[in-house]
């Protein structure tokens, strides 16, 4: 090993060019002198308890560009700050598998040791990649402004810190080490990543533990996923997706997870179906063991339903055991009664509600009353509704117009795929012009604008509807609101837009 001496000369000669040259091209004198370190890898690690802590950040970049393992692992046990937010990094630089593994291994070997290095401060690796976006620009730049997390304590003068040194070299191991990192799990297999830092985690029990702020889960093995959440700490969950064809009897192994899961805001629940053996009291004891967990989660802000084959007749029972009121309720393509929308339209969880969804939930046949209600009773909060292909038919939306006309809150409203009258819209128009803060509408093509009972759709009678409605909002005072028509092709199924001017699949575009 050198000693000191000529380490502090290596150092000096290697950014000489950060004094002489001023602040003309910082980041640039910085990207060469890191190179200029890193073409002698060895020495690079040996001075590293020399390397003044705002050079971290640009040298530790070169090493990961580079794929300079042995650096990284040396880098990731003497790192200056709080926090490595090494997902921005990748987000930059798509990581080499040896590449990853070594920052790990670099944190396993210090979470081995009794005691650790000086300069260890790590406390958290963020893995998330839309976090800390200005951390390495920030630093490779030498600016000092940066998230408290990430800023390292005041710098001791170099003599003073020599001193230090010869005193106190190593300080206790105690407190573990938190990983940060969103998964989605898919298929029957991981990213070569994942998979590395689940074994890590898992080796690592106590001392490494792994935060998961979003959950997504695809199609992947029951057995498998249950296997991979024994390692992450549950209650650091905030966003949860259950995006899986799952029987009903499934989801009843994953319940017991989610009801360890206590600060989670956000609940998408997609796609359970029952098996057609499956017997009423089978059905009633699966719902039981899923709304029974609601209770273990008094954070819920958000809940989305979608495709869920035992809800009708059901949501009582799904929504009588929530804690708090929610924020959004979307329950789509789903089937409901209308003892349902009766219970919606009264239960305590709602009354605060912000986002409404009721997509593909079919409304022709019930009397729209409760809807009302609850449109009424949440007047002073929606601000986004959607009854997008619910089938409602004039006189249903006729009645809906007065609740509509109080939601001074709303901003948005979509409901596309619904048969109504160039006339209701009209009426729509009016009774929503003082809803200063209702600045988007997406509308269905007015009956009228259809050629056939076959739903050929005639653009230019739509255009000269969409120009009527355009000329009485204009006359209204309301020229910037948007409204937009939306329509499904009769032929593939995809939307056509019409706003100024049409925007048409390519079943509608000329040969």
């Amino acid at each position: 090993m050198w000693p000191k001496f000529h380490q502090r000369m290596y150092l000096q000669d290697s950014f000489r060019s950060r004094f002489t040259m001023g602040v003309r091209a910082p980041p640039r004198l910085l990207e060469l002198a890191s190179q200029s370190l890193l073409q002698n890898e060895a020495l690079a690690i040996v001075a590293l308890e020399e390397l003044p802590t705002e050079l971290f950040p640009p040298l530790f970049m070169a090493a990961f560009a580079g794929r300079h393992t042995q650096a990284l692992k040396a880098m990731v046990q003497a790192w200056p700050f709080p926090c490595l937010p090494l997902g921005a990094l990748m987000k930059d630089h798509q990581p080499h598998l040896e590449t990853f593994q070594a920052v790990l291994d670099g944190l396993d070997i210090l979470l081995g040791q009794e005691v650790r290095p000086r300069r260890w401060k790590l406390q958290v690796l963020d893995l998330r990649q839309n976090t800390h976006q200005d951390f390495w620009t920030l630093w490779s730049g030498i600016k000092a402004s940066v998230c408290s997390l990430l800023e390292p304590e005041p710098a001791q003068p170099m003599q003073k810190r020599c001193k230090v040194e010869a005193q106190v070299v190593l300080k206790p191991a105690q407190a573990p080490v938190e990983v940060l990192v969103d998964l989605c799990l898919k298929e029957d297999t991981l990213d070569e990543t994942i998979s590395y830092l689940l074994k890590k985690a898992k080796q690592r029990r106590s001392l490494l533990h792994l935060r998961c702020q979003k959950l997504r889960i695809f199609t992947m093995p029951m057995q498998s996923i249950r296997r991979i959440l024994k390692v992450v700490q549950l209650d650091s969950i905030q966003d949860l997706e259950v995006n899986c064809i799952w029987k009903l009897a499934t989801l009843g192994r994953f319940v017991p997870h989610l009801g360890r899961m206590g600060n989670l805001r956000r609940l998408l629940l997609s796609r359970i179906h029952i098996l057609p053996r499956t017997t009423p009291d089978q059905e009633e004891h699966f719902v039981d063991q899923l709304t029974i967990q609601f209770l273990n989660l008094p954070h819920l802000q958000k809940l989305y339903l979608d495709s869920i084959s035992f809800l009708e007749g059901r949501l009582h029972q799904v929504l009588r055991c929530l804690k708090t009121p929610l924020e959004t309720l979307w329950i789509t393509n789903c089937l409901i009664s209308e003892s349902d929308l009766a219970y919606l339209s009264q239960c305590p969880s709602v009354s605060q509600l912000k986002d409404l969804g009721l997509s593909g939930v079919n409304l022709t046949s019930l009397s729209l009353e409760p809807l009302k209600v609850l449109i009424e009773w949440t007047s002073a909060t929606l601000q986004d509704l959607d009854l997008d292909e619910c089938g409602i038919m004039d006189s249903q939306f006729s009645a809906l117009l007065p609740a509509l006309s109080c939601c001074s809150q709303l901003t948005t409203f979509s409901f596309c795929g619904n048969p109504i009258s160039m006339a209701v819209l009209e009426s729509l128009l009016h009774h929503t012009m003082g809803l200063s803060k209702l600045s988007h509408v997406l509308y269905p093509s007015p009956l009228e604008s259809y050629e056939d009972v076959r739903g050929t759709l005639h653009l230019g009678l739509l255009a000269q509807l969409h120009a009527r409605l355009k000329r009485l909002l204009c006359e209204s005072g309301r020229s910037s609101m948007v409204w937009v028509s939306a329509s499904p092709c009769p032929h593939c199924g995809e939307q056509i837009f019409y706003d100024t001017e049409p925007i048409l699949c390519p079943c509608y575009m000329p040969a």
